[in-house]
C-alpha cells in the first residue's frame, strides 16, 4: 500500500480541505481506490477476484431487501466523509439514499443505511480497527465487515448502535453460518455463498 503525505493535526482543523484536494488529485493505477485514513491518503493494491466476487453476491442480495419504495442505491464506489476522524472512505458496498448523492457535497457516512468493507490480506486492520472506529465516530448505524483473512477462519461480523464513537457487536458468525441484518433490511445473509480465500479454510 502507498500512502502520501497528508496528516492532519486533528479530525476537525483546517487541514481537511486540504486533505481532500490531495485525495481528489491523486492519480491511482486502475482498480484501486483511493482513501483518507486518519488523515493520510492510501492507496491500496487492487482486490482479488474473490473480493470482488463477495461484494458482488451480497451487492445482489441486498438489492432484494431494499424497503418497497425507498430511494436507496447501492454503490460499491462511493467515498464517504469521515471528518471525525480525517477520513474519507471507500467501502466495498454502501447502502445510501440517492438523494444524498444529489446535493453536489460529500456524502457523510452517517447518512449511509448501511456500509461493508471485505477484508484484504494487506491491510486488513485498516477496516477491523481504524473503519470500525472510524464509522462508529461518524454515526453509520450498520457497519457489516467481511473478514476472511480472519486468523484463518473467515468471519462476518455485524456492528451498531454507535455511541460515543464505539459500536456494539450485534452478530459474528464463521463463513458458513448466517447472520441476520435487522432492519430495515430483514435480510438473512447466508455467508456459505461468499467464495474461499487462500488464507483461510471455511470448513
Amino acid at each position: 500500500m502507498s500512502a502520501l503525505a497528508a496528516e492532519s493535526e486533528s479530525p476537525g482543523d483546517t487541514d481537511w480541505d486540504e486533505i481532500v484536494r490531495v485525495w481528489e488529485e491523486t492519480d491511482a493505477p486502475e482498480g484501486c481506490k483511493v482513501e483518507i485514513i486518519e488523515g493520510i491518503v492510501t492507496v491500496p493494491p487492487p482486490p482479488s477476484e474473490e473480493h470482488n466476487d463477495t461484494a458482488e453476491l451480497l451487492h445482489e442480495l441486498l438489492y432484494g431487501a431494499r424497503p418497497p419504495g425507498s430511494d436507496w442505491g447501492i454503490y460499491q464506489t462511493l467515498g464517504l466523509a469521515v471528518p471525525e476522524t480525517a477520513g474519507l472512505f471507500q467501502p466495498d458496498l454502501c447502502v445510501v439514499p440517492r438523494a444524498a448523492l444529489r446535493r453536489g457535497k460529500r456524502v457523510h457516512a452517517s447518512e449511509a443505511e448501511l456500509v461493508v468493507e471485505v477484508t484484504s490480506q494487506s491491510n486488513a486492520n485498516h477496516d477491523r480497527i481504524k473503519k470500525v472506529h472510524g464509522y462508529a465516530r461518524a454515526g453509520a448505524p450498520l457497519y457489516l465487515l467481511l473478514d476472511p483473512w480472519h486468523s484463518g477462519r473467515p468471519t462476518a461480523t455485524l456492528y451498531g448502535e454507535p455511541e460515543d464513537g464505539t459500536y456494539r457487536v450485534l452478530a459474528s458468525v464463521e463463513y458458513g453460518e448466517k447472520l441476520t441484518l435487522p432492519e430495515p433490511f430483514n435480510l438473512e445473509v447466508d455467508t456459505s455463498v461468499f467464495p474461499p480465500f487462500a488464507g483461510g479454510s471455511t470448513e
